[in-house]
């Protein structure tokens, strides 16, 4: 690889790996190529990106950004092959990593990046496929403050019944 190829490369990892608020280094090494392929169709149904490059690139790519987005923690993860898995959904990637593993040992999480989070280490698998989207998260709060309101609802319409059933209880006495 020349070194324009290099810069050339780090610029597309700076840009993807930067644009992203979710992605995933995993180990996938011992696979061969037709389950690297078979790995790569399921990523592709499922909307994740799926590439693969060398540590040194993804770290060249991911120092150049600023501080507080926190990359610094996942370079103690950059060793061995490393592929990246790229989602527009926080937990795709974790999902698709546990449905291959149902037939493989492989691909093995070796760190996540959520929203300036991360996590390391294949035990955090298992957490991160249970993660809420954001839709999902508002869905949930939308769900809570309509509650309440509901309970008013239907308590303002059953007190309007007793209120009515009063009144012609009154009106019924009144006349006789």
């Amino acid at each position: 690889m020349t070194r324009e190829d290099k810069i050339a490369a780090v610029a597309e990892l700076k840009e993807e790996l930067g644009n992203s608020p979710f992605f995933y280094f995993a180990d996938s090494s011992t696979l061969s190529v037709a389950k690297i392929n078979q790995f790569r169709r399921m990523g592709f149904e499922k909307g994740v990106t799926i590439k693969v490059a060398k540590n040194t690139l993804i770290q060249k790519a991911l120092e150049t950004e600023p501080e507080e987005k926190g990359y610094k923690a996942l370079f103690e993860t950059l060793k061995g092959p490393t592929t990246i898995l790229i989602a527009s959904n926080p937990k795709a990637p974790a999902k698709l990593i546990e449905e291959f593993r149902k037939s493989d040992a492989r691909p093995i999480l070796k760190a996540a990046y959520i929203d300036s989070e991360v996590f390391i280490g294949d035990d955090q698998l298992k957490m991160l496929t249970k993660l809420k989207t954001k839709d999902e998260l508002i869905g949930e709060v939308i769900g809570l403050l309509q509650s309440p309101a509901r309970r008013l609802s239907s308590m303002i319409t059953a007190t309007g019944g007793k209120i009515a059933g009063i009144v012609k209880t009154l009106e019924e006495r009144e006349s006789a």
